[in-house]
């Protein structure tokens, strides 16, 4: 059965597309004794770090800039200290200036290396979808604790939602330990149909960039646009590394769609199809999902391409629209920074205060404890609100909301509710698994 190939220390080894069996595990735990033990340095009984994994290189930069900023005020925030412990932060990148975006492989040398260092409690990433594919079996051999800030792509924790095999296949030891603090794309790409019917739209093209967030997002929204009868056009994937789309915005032109809709971000060229839409004449909206939800999307399009008719749909509030410990946080980060956060700041800053919690709950190194802690999570007072995880490692929040663009900037247009989806076959959770271990109880 095919399998996905996964770098470890010096050597490479295939995880079966299906859940683990106690005899693979038992194969795998001679790598694992290799991977720990390899370039692995003594402890330092009184320090943890937290490691983050993100694109710091290339396009996504700005973006990552804001992760980063609201990773480390919460540490600065705790006086870099926590219970017994100090805390050191590493900003690793998944990036390289040749590909200018993440690699497989430079994120698989982060997992790595955070798994050797004995101190590392925490790994916070990835931004990536595909690139957490690559690092969560990694970090599952060593039970770290790892919680992403940003994905969305279903596969990585909801059963019989994504691709055949996961998530098992990102759990070679049959454990848990990854979570996200972020709404999962079964909420997004679903919700952004409904929202684009009752604005009555009747006709849709569908573009992706046949990534594994962008393809995921546009076909959730595709399928749920069939079962809400909107006629789909058409539904094609872009080659991201095009420097324009001419002959395509062509075809989407005479097809005479009401909504163009793009499953992926900035950096798959999100920008660069609404400047090609605006020039070839298509009037009709744009609307994409979260990966687009920053500045720089505005600036390579060309924000006169986008006033008035792009819309970006986002798993959680806007900044502007926090309040309590949220809005305190956009309070400090502009006082801190002398800029608004963008959108994914404090998403930044609540996973790394789930990793300070947790520690702090376990009251050691042991890192089984620590991601043990973390999942226990059910009533958490975050900047994000209360919300807890789920027995998969989902939020339990459930908010989307939608964005415009007017003069240049983000502009708030509303809330989705769940309650309002309308008639139809609605996406629904999966039931939780029935391996959760009960929530220990929390301080």
């Amino acid at each position: 059965m095919p399998g996905v190939a996964v770098a470890a220390g010096k050597q490479r080894f295939y995880i079966q597309h299906m859940a683990p069996s106690p005899r693979r595990i038992h194969r795998l735990l001679p790598l694992l004794v290799a991977v720990v033990s390899v370039g692995c340095r003594p402890a330092d009984p009184d320090l943890v770090r937290i490691v983050s994994s993100l694109p710091r290189t290339g396009s996504a930069k700005h973006q990552s800039d804001t992760l980063v900023r609201g990773i480390r005020m919460a540490i600065e925030e705790v006086g870099g200290r926590v219970g017994r412990f100090r805390v050191e932060y590493l900003d690793l990148d998944d990036s390289t200036a040749a590909a200018g975006q993440w690699t497989s492989e430079a994120e698989a040398a982060n997992a790595r290396r955070a798994l050797q260092d004995p101190d590392v409690c925490a790994y916070i990433g990835t931004f990536n979808s595909g690139a957490a594919k690559v690092s969560m079996p990694i970090l599952n051999l060593g039970d770290l604790l790892m919680v992403s800030p940003a994905n969305t792509a279903v596969g990585l924790t909801k059963p019989g939602l994504g691709m055949p095999g996961e998530p098992d296949v990102y759990r070679p030891t049959g454990r848990r330990n990854y979570a996200r603090v972020v709404p999962a794309d079964d909420l997004q790409g679903p919700m952004a149909a409904d929202w684009a019917v009752k604005r009555g739209v009747k006709r849709v093209y569908i573009l992706d960039d046949n990534e594994v967030y962008g393809k995921g997002i546009a076909d959730l929204f595709d399928e749920r646009c069939r079962e809400l009868g909107v006629e789909v056009l058409g539904h094609d994937s872009i080659d991201a590394k095009a420097q324009e789309f001419k002959s395509l915005m062509a075809t989407v032109k005479a097809a005479k769609p009401d909504l163009v809709y793009f499953g992926g971000t900035t950096q798959s060229k999100g920008g660069q199809l609404a400047k090609d839409m605006a020039a070839a004449g298509i009037l009709a909206d744009f609307m994409v999902p979260d990966g687009c939800l920053e500045q720089v999307f505005i600036d390579s399009a060309g924000a006169t391409n986008l006033e008035g008719r792009c819309f970006v749909t986002f798993g959680g509030l806007p900044p502007e629209r926090l309040e309590g410990k949220g809005g305190e946080f956009v309070v400090r980060y502009k006082k801190r920074y002398g800029e608004e956060p963008e959108a994914y700041a404090v998403y930044g800053y609540e996973a790394a205060c789930v990793a300070l919690h947790a520690i702090a709950t376990a009251g050691s190194k042991d890192r089984r404890a620590i991601t043990d802690a973390a999942l226990a999570i059910r009533d958490f007072n975050g900047a994000l609100g209360h919300w807890g995880f789920d027995a998969n490692g989902d939020t339990t929040l459930r908010t989307l909301t939608v964005n415009g663009v007017k003069d240049g900037r983000f502009v708030f247009e509303e809330v989705l509710d769940e309650a309002d989806i309308l008639p139809g076959p609605a996406p629904s959770s999966p039931a939780p698994a029935a391996d959760a271990a009960p929530a220990p109880t929390l301080p």
